[in-house]
């Protein structure tokens, strides 16, 4: 997780070096009707990141990709504003991280009920889609930060 987000990657670019990239408004700004802002995407994955939380502390998740938090509209992003934004992004990770620091490989294999999926499945699912998600929507905040740049 953390290469994804920090560190070097194979091929591309991590989170932190795309989100150096982000200027003044744009994080609000949709290059296309469309398409989300950035700051509509890092809501997005905090959202399941803290859900993911959730789920590995309790066992059993809370929303489901049709609930309101899921994506929230720049309108309300706004007032939260980038830093916080950004901020609660990054503490997201952190807490993961910290939460599984002293957990054994075996936890992995621990079933929790998953809302949205409807179904028990292992920790090592909910931690590998929440990588996938991550590297999935990586890509799209690129294609994004292009597109404003290109409109500039």
């Amino acid at each position: 997780m953390c290469e994804v987000q920090n560190r070097k990657l194979w091929m591309g670019e991590n989170y932190e070096r795309k989100l150096e990239e982000i200027t003044e408004g744009n994080p609000f700004k949709r290059p296309l009707d469309n398409l989300h802002s950035v700051a509509e995407i890092i809501s997005h994955l905090t959202c399941w990141r803290k859900e993911t939380l959730i789920k590995l502390r309790t066992g059993s998740g809370k929303i489901t990709d049709g609930a309101g938090e899921n994506w929230l509209g720049n309108e309300n992003l706004v007032k939260l504003g980038w830093p916080t934004l950004l901020d609660e992004y990054r503490k997201s990770l952190i807490e993961i991280i910290d939460f599984l620091e002293d957990k054994e490989d075996d936890f992995l294999n621990t079933k929790y009920y998953d809302t949205d999926f409807q179904g028990n499945y292992e920790y090592r699912f909910v931690l590998n889609g929440m990588l996938h998600h991550d590297i999935y929507h990586l890509g799209q905040i690129g294609i994004i930060i292009k597109l404003l740049n290109e409109q500039k």
